[in-house]
């Protein structure tokens, strides 16, 4: 008779496995409250000291690591040495393990859980259990999750699973604990002053396969971090077609620009660079705003809103084609609005949540780099006025919105604002004199009595002198050039403001 040893935190789909094993012959063996819901379920099984000869230890600590068990898991069935010490010893095969782990991540994630609290959610036995099981899969069935229940029991009808399933569900299984164990480590680890780790994992949960990546002939697939990550990771699409990869690092863009502003903001983005952003009280002005900027490049782009979406400005985006709004709420009002257009997507998303694996992560052939995210915002008691002139009040504060707005443009970067709206934008340019000279042009008129922000220091003065030929009437770049002087120079012979930062805003 063939035996199966259950012990499993999420219980979805239990009872229904354990009636379909025991249909199938199956000798039921349990730990703790995984056998009370079997039990309860009207299905037999026994208790794993049944299989050990020894008592649940320390609250349930010490339950499973016990030679009845993992003997019972390691043994080869081709290996007469291995079958004889089985018997020899009393032991008894175990043929399926059906296992997942203490709610750690759940745990970790939720607001006020104290260190001891998580402590005790760190599961030793289950995990042994599962890489004993995936070690012999060649003998022993080992399943982590209960979306495969349906499966295991279909092959186990049909007399399988084959060698090639067996080994899909111990890769499975060790990505599993692998998981498990990045996010106990990551929380060990906190917010590591002392620099970066020697060792580093990721993990995350399949959100989604993608139709295909940034183009056609790639595959691709979505990850997010945790249960409910925020961010694009908890987004919920509303309606629309199915995302793509293109789609989600656009949205991504959008959404972190948005959210830098705390007043009303909206933000059209394309190829992962914003196109048009206002900070506007008035929702749907904003999106105008945004719009006005450069309306060819907001034809297909991507619109983020920083507040819930109202019916006034779901009428002005679907207007044009759009191929994602993003915003935190969707409000009832829009959605009959919205879905004029069945094919734009729509999706609600919160701030992302404080998490563990909150890192910039950039992958390169060979490796990963990892970084801080750029969440410096515009201090201006850390600035330094270079010019004769002091800005304006009224400057002053648009020149905190395009230094703001600046880190989130491909580099290298300038961005002219006026009235609190972008009004030219020059993206992931070679040259800065390039950068500035489309970003004056997209303004046009509008460049007259801007401000214009550069994400690093202007290397010669013909890059502001595009600007100020343009109408620019003050600057914000972070300074440190060699020219410095030159540049300063030619901004106090045009009769304009020039504060310098101190700090870059490159995006690469």
């Amino acid at each position: 008779m063939p035996r199966a040893l259950l012990s499993v935190s999420d219980k979805t789909g239990l009872s229904g496995f354990a009636r379909g094993l025991q249909r199938l012959g199956y000798e039921l063996y349990a730990t703790g409250s995984t056998l009370k819901a079997i039990v309860d379920a009207a299905v037999d099984a026994h208790p794993v000291t049944d299989l050990t000869g020894f008592p649940e230890l320390m609250d349930g600590r010490i339950k499973t690591l016990h030679p009845g068990v993992h003997a019972g898991l390691l043994a080869r069935r081709d290996k007469p040495e291995h079958m004889e010490a089985l018997r020899r010893h009393d032991l008894k095969e175990i043929d399926l393990v059906c296992c997942n782990l203490y709610p750690f991540v759940e745990t970790v994630t939720q607001p006020g859980v104290t260190f001891e609290e998580a402590v005790e959610q760190i599961d030793i036995g289950g995990p042994a259990m599962i890489r004993s099981a995936a070690k012999n899969s060649e003998s022993v069935v080992v399943v982590v999750k209960p979306e495969r229940y349906t499966e295991i029991l279909s092959s186990l009808h049909a007399g399988g699973p084959d060698r090639e399933m067996r080994r899909r569900l111990a890769a499975e299984a060790y990505a599993h604990t692998a998981a498990y164990d990045s996010w106990i480590a990551a929380y060990m680890r906190g917010s590591e002053e002392s620099g970066f780790p020697p060792e580093l994992t990721f993990t995350g949960r399949l959100a989604q396969s993608l139709k295909y990546g940034e183009n056609e002939h790639q595959r691709a697939a979505f990850y997010r971090y945790g249960p409910d990550p925020g961010g694009l990771g908890g987004a919920r699409q509303l309606q629309g077609k199915e995302l793509g990869f293109n789609n989600i690092q656009d949205a991504a863009a959008a959404f972190q620009l948005v959210s830098d502003f705390d007043r009303p903001a909206a933000a059209i983005v394309k190829h992962m660079n914003p196109c048009g952003l206002a900070i506007v009280d008035e929702l749907a002005r904003a999106y105008m705003g945004a719009y006005e900027c450069d309306p060819t490049s907001a034809f297909g782009g991507i619109v983020a809103v920083n507040r819930p979406l109202d019916r006034p400005t779901a009428e002005q985006i679907v207007q044009i084609v759009t191929h994602v709004v993003i915003a935190p709420e969707i409000l009832e009002e829009s959605i009959e609005v919205l879905a004029r257009r069945k094919g734009m997507i729509v999706l609600a998303a919160q701030p992302p949540r404080p998490g563990l694996f909150d890192y910039d992560v950039r992958s390169v052939p060979g490796g990963f780099l990892i970084q801080e995210w750029d969440r410096t915002g515009f201090d201006r008691a850390a600035t330094v006025v270079a010019t004769r002139r002091d800005p304006t009040e009224t400057e002053w504060e648009q020149l905190r919105l395009a230094w703001i707005a600046v880190k989130h443009v491909k580099s290298n970067a300038i961005v002219l604002f006026k009235d609190s709206a972008a009004v030219g934008i020059g993206a992931g340019q070679m040259s800065r004199v390039e950068a500035v000279q489309i970003a004056v042009r997209r303004a046009g008129e509008r460049a007259k009595g801007a401000v214009m922000a550069s994400d690093a220091f202007f290397p010669f003065t013909d890059g502001l002198e595009e600007g100020i030929r343009a109408g620019v009437t003050a600057v914000i770049q972070p300074g440190g050039s060699m020219k410095d002087g030159e540049v300063v120079a030619a901004a106090d012979a045009a009769g304009i403001a020039m504060v310098m930062t101190g700090q870059r805003h490159f995006k690469h």
